[in-house]
């Protein structure tokens, strides 16, 4: 199901021709607009004139996250704030926010991106879409309100906390499909579970997921435990929001909405632009944005590109399920280790629920990693031996993926925290005395 063909089975030489003249426009855009953007360009001596194919962008100097915390709020914007309808920010957990903003013309092609996504995953007009990311100054929810609505499907704008009358208006309206977080579908499992009413009085046939990464286990649990269909989809504050790539039906890696959007990967450690089909960190430049205009902007996530066409007749380059972030893999004496890693052995052992928290020290000179994990049975604390056994499997499993032994930790049933929006996994106390 399409909800622009034209574009989305568009000819990979027709695409390529739209986006260089994209980018043309885009660099051009910047260096006008945007006074950092004019020093960095004049700088590496570029223009819009000196791009004659893709290629070129590699000469354009790559924007971080610590380029739009540097300029907060607004010094990366390109048009005065008379301009803009919408503003939106990051949490700032680590630091300043980034700042975001949307002219009327974003905000019409975020709705169109995210359409375009979500009837690529299966939504319908038909569909009573529920939708519980935390509305506000985070772009998930709304980024996928404007495009369900574009579509037609009535949306059912919940937000995320009170778990319980959450279920209740599933129950109630008949809901057919769920934006969430993957970790906050669970913990609704979890709880429509634990409540006097049968799991047959909910309707769920689609999970439309993002905002944290999925591992292929953790959506087998998900889609056992709701019924339903389960899709991702990516996308970022900085570049726009949901919306920049999803799944299809096939669920052979998430498309990219590339008249929109141009990807790249990078060596993440020297900057270098790999070949197409090698992993590395993926970089994006949006081709039309005019509120806060981007140019090479490196997500720290780890994937690939595919510029197979699809079957299902998309012939936009798909991205493999982010594999980690750059930023966040944890190396533990000398092995690269990725959350996701650790998260796709836990969810296969039916003892401990999918409920996880790594903990990082430092012990005299080397780093240890503790990984945290909840029973499903609480009976099974009253067992040394059998907390010695599980503890002992899992252990075997990691060391088998990761190349490391780590120290592993039972704890009984709901003891560990769970999550609402992001699931923040990772404990790190190496720099604490």
């Amino acid at each position: 199901m399409f909800f622009q063909k034209e574009i989305e089975t568009m000819g990979r030489k027709e695409l390529e021709a739209l986006q260089l003249e994209r980018l043309k426009w885009t660099v051009d855009y910047c260096y006008r607009n945007v006074p950092f953007y004019t020093k960095r360009l004049d700088e590496a001596g570029v223009t819009a004139e000196k791009i004659k194919s893709l290629k070129d962008i590699q000469y354009i100097p790559m924007t971080t996250k610590a380029d739009l915390r540097d300029n907060y709020p607004f010094g990366l914007f390109a048009v005065p704030k008379k301009e803009l309808v919408r503003i939106h920010a990051s949490s700032g957990t680590t630091g300043k926010p980034t700042v975001v903003g949307y002219t009327r013309k974003d905000l019409d092609m975020w709705s169109d991106c995210m359409a375009r996504l979500v009837m690529a995953a299966g939504a319908t007009a038909e569909d009573v879409v529920q939708i519980s990311f935390g509305y506000g100054m985070f772009t998930g929810a709304l980024g996928l309100h404007y495009g369900l609505e574009k579509i037609g499907a009535t949306v059912v704008p919940n937000s995320s906390g009170n778990t319980e009358k959450a279920l209740m208006y599933m129950r109630d309206f008949g809901t057919t499909a769920l934006v969430a977080t993957p970790s906050y579908a669970l913990y609704m499992a979890e709880v429509a579970k634990e409540l006097d009413y049968p799991m047959s009085d909910y309707h769920l046939r689609l999970g439309l997921f993002g905002s944290e990464g999925c591992t292929p286990e953790m959506r087998w649990q998900i889609e056992a435990a709701w019924g339903l269909f389960a899709t991702d989809n990516y996308g970022m504050s900085e570049l726009m929001g949901p919306g920049v790539s999803g799944e299809c039906s096939e669920r052979d890696g998430l498309h990219f909405n590339e008249d929109y959007f141009l990807p790249e990967i990078i060596n993440p450690e020297t900057g270098e632009v790999l070949e197409p089909g090698e992993s590395g960190e993926l970089v994006i430049t949006p081709l039309t944005k005019e509120g806060i205009p981007l140019l090479r902007y490196r997500t720290r996530d780890i994937t690939r590109l595919n510029y197979e066409p699809c079957r299902c007749g998309r012939t936009h380059v798909r991205m493999d399920k982010v594999q980690g972030r750059s930023d966040d893999m944890l190396k533990i004496r000398g092995v690269n280790v990725f959350p996701s890693q650790i998260e796709s052995v836990l969810v296969t052992i039916p003892q401990i629920s999918p409920h996880y928290q790594l903990i990082v020290r430092r012990e005299g000179f080397t780093d240890t990693l503790e990984v945290k994990s909840e029973l499903e049975d609480r009976n099974l604390l009253d067992s040394f031996v059998k907390i010695q056994e599980l503890q002992g499997v899992i252990k075997h499993k990691l060391q088998t993926v990761l190349g490391i032994q780590c120290k592993v930790s039972l704890v009984g049933p709901k003891t560990l925290q769970r999550f609402e929006g992001k699931a923040q996994r990772i404990v790190d106390l190496r720099n604490q005395k």
